[in-house]
């Protein structure tokens, strides 16, 4: 048995140190491949998602007390790159995630001391450290430093380890990764960084405390000056780039993101869950995502609408807004506002409340009114009327301040002085069900009511779903969607959703919409008064251009909504409680904010009209009759119809006593077609 064991030191030694090469080995193809066996790991870590305005510029981000942002290794300063290497791993692009020759000198001087303390990581291990694991010094977190150090290596390229690490790393202040770094300490992308400016960083990571030149700048313009001379001896830089670099004088902004106050606060909270939406993900996810959202905000027309809201509500009020700006060809949300201060209430009031939206429900009625025979002349009578429905119950709506004409008016008088008993006579001789299918058509969702007062909007609907409504006459009849997302861009530059063609389907009738759109110009009309003010008249003086737009009030709600071909905007105040909304000037809250955020939004945009289909005609019609004008009326109106259905006589009311120049027509046939169907309608179901 003897002959089995070494016979002197020298072969004990050899046995020895073949032994321990033999579990170093094996324990290093275990390593591999266990390695091989879990797979790449994940290269990074949470990260700020970021939103962008319609212009691309950034309008704010999702992150909690820490700063954290993804970007390509091409878009980093070569500065950055050059001085973190030179820093922290020379060899970075030869070793395979360890270096050999740092990692013996620091285990002999660890040996000697019976520590830990000296340090030879690689840039590998302390991505892999700052990725999965914690900074405490023990054998334990070295081993599976180790593990994870092989994993990166195995599955990732240089490039991509060298960004994900410089993505994450901490340069303190809350800053995590370059960009977040460069924002923080010099307000300027990563990118755009200095020589100079990037040595600084570079040095911050191994002590960020230390080494942050906002703590300590001795500290950190010495260790700044070492890695420029460090740079200048490997050739990364001349000798004239170092002695200007550590001459510079740098200015730090210690700028903090986090403490602006955010911009669209509403809108970007309706951001998120619309972005959790389209990719099926939690709003945390998105939040810490990454993502790069590209939004369908206008920054200049938010400071627009924030400003004329706060400018109109006192701010000693209770009464709350939701308000919402839109591009009605895509459904774009160009501004929002869901409620007076974020900070107090985070409630969204344009895409969460549901109010009742009074007589802006009026148009819906009358755009099937209108693809139903009648015409902007069809003339009812308006006074105090009970209508006993087919239960038996009497019901018995009202005019706002109580004010009726006592006689027939038409159906543009009707709309401008937002006339009650037309609307409950028309809702009752379609049927309401005609007006509910009328409505969806208009994209407004939701159960509503087969009553006689749906036609005086009793429904509960939100702002923005009323605004999109509004968006289908302003583009013609069209189908559009309200949204506030474009793009959206993951972490690594997949674009993971986008929006097709805002191109919509013909929904509305173009012809009728466009008459109902030159119905909605005549509440800033005087020429329509009749017995009372239009129902715009307070803000007609304010505006610089045509208007389409219809308001409406009920016990506790206000609105205002009303387009332009580009715009159309509408707003809603109210109490969050229901309370009833008595002060005169809380009642004139919406139309100011309407009206002062419209002609703002329109400042520079050349005037552009409603472009009249093919199939509508003009002519001048006297408001009090419904028929032609004449030189002596004393009103004259021009109103829009399609081809076949405008009044064919002239208004003999205003004519003088001897029948002046023109004469009525005596056709009896002219005559019955001039009383129409719905006089005649109104002579057997509606008279009182």
């Amino acid at each position: 048995m003897k002959k089995f064991f070494p016979q002197n030191k020298l072969h004990w030694f050899l046995y020895i140190i073949g032994g321990m090469a033999t579990l170093g080995i094996a324990a290093l193809v275990s390593v591999y491949f266990i390695s091989f066996l879990l797979g790449p790991p994940k290269l990074t870590t949470d990260q700020n998602t970021i939103y962008y305005g319609i212009e691309n510029e950034v309008i704010g981000e999702e992150s909690g007390v820490e700063n954290r942002y993804w970007v390509d290794l091409e878009e980093i300063s070569p500065y950055v790159v050059n001085a973190t290497l030179a820093i922290e791993d020379q060899h970075f692009y030869e070793h395979n995630g360890f270096d050999l020759k740092r990692i013996a000198g620091a285990a002999l001087a660890d040996l000697k001391s019976m520590s830990l303390e000296e340090g030879a990581s690689t840039l590998t291990q302390q991505y892999a450290r700052n990725l999965f694991l914690s900074h405490e010094k023990t054998w334990t977190r070295k081993i599976k430093e180790a593990f994870y150090t092989v994993r990166i290596e195995m599955y990732y390229s240089k490039n991509e380890i060298l960004e994900g690490y410089l993505n994450t790393i901490y340069y303190g202040h809350g800053a995590y990764g370059i960009e977040a770094a460069s924002r923080f300490f010099f307000d300027k992308p990563a990118s755009d960084l200095t020589l100079a400016e990037a040595a600084m960083l570079a040095a911050i990571p191994k002590g960020p405390s230390y080494y942050s030149p906002l703590n300590d700048r001795e500290n950190a313009e010495e260790r700044q000056k070492q890695i420029l001379a460090t740079m200048q001896k490997n050739g990364m830089i001349t000798e004239q780039q170092y002695y200007l670099a550590s001459h510079a004088n740098l200015a730090f902004s210690g700028k903090d993101e986090q403490e602006n106050p955010a911009a669209a606060p509403y809108f970007q909270d309706t951001v998120l869950l619309e972005a959790a939406n389209v990719l099926d993900l939690s709003t945390e996810s998105i939040r810490s995502g990454g993502y790069k959202i590209f939004t369908t905000l206008d920054k200049s027309l938010q400071k627009k609408l924030e400003k004329n809201a706060a400018a109109v509500i006192d701010d000693s009020s209770e009464i709350q807004v939701g308000a919402v700006a839109m591009d009605p060809d895509t459904g774009g949300i160009r501004a929002l506002l869901g409620g007076k201060n974020y900070q107090e209430s985070q409630f969204n009031r344009a895409v969460r409340a549901k109010r009742m939206p009074g007589s802006t429900f009026k148009p819906f009625l009358y755009y099937a009114a209108l693809r139903n025979g009648y015409t902007p002349s069809t003339m009812l009578v308006s006074k105090p009327t009970a209508f006993k429905l087919e239960d038996g119950e009497v019901y018995q709506p009202s005019n706002f301040n109580g004010y009726y004409a006592n006689r027939p008016i038409s159906l543009a008088q009707a709309l401008a002085l937002s006339d009650n008993i037309y609307a409950v006579k028309t809702n009752l001789y379609l049927g309401a069900e005609k007006l509910i299918d009328t409505a969806h058509k208009f994209g407004i969702n939701g159960k509503l009511p087969a009553v006689p007062s749906l036609a005086l909007g009793t429904a509960s609907v939100t702002v923005e779903n009323m605004v999109t409504g509004y968006g289908m006459l302003a583009n013609g009849g069209n189908k559009i969607e309200g949204h506030t997302i474009q793009k959206i861009v993951n972490r690594r530059g997949k674009v993971v959703f986008e929006r097709e063609d805002p191109a919509g389907e013909q929904i509305l009738d173009e012809q009728t919409t466009f008459v109902l759109t030159q119905l909605l110009t005549g509440i800033f009309d005087h020429a329509l008064d009749g017995y009372m003010s239009v129902t715009g008249s307070s803000i007609a003086d304010e505006l610089n251009r045509t208007y389409a737009a219809k308001s409406g009030t009920t016990n506790s709600d206000s609105w205002m909504i009303g387009y332009s071909p580009s715009l159309v905007m509408g707003v809603w105040t109210g109490y969050d409680n229901n309370n009833q909304i008595v002060k005169s000037e809380e009642l004139t809250y919406a139309k100011n904010i309407w009206a002062g955020f419209m002609t703002a939004a329109h400042q520079d945009i050349p005037a552009e009209g409603f472009a009249a289909p093919d199939g509508v005609v003009g002519i001048m019609i006297d408001p009090v009759t419904g028929k032609r004008a004449t030189p002596y009326c004393e009103t004259g109106r021009v109103m829009y119809f399609e081809k076949g259905t405008a009044p064919k006589t002239h208004c003999t009311k205003h004519m003088p006593e001897d029948g002046g120049d023109i004469e009525p027509d005596s056709d009896q046939e002219v005559r019955d077609e001039e009383k129409g169907i719905f006089e005649k309608l109104f002579d057997v179901l509606f008279s009182a």
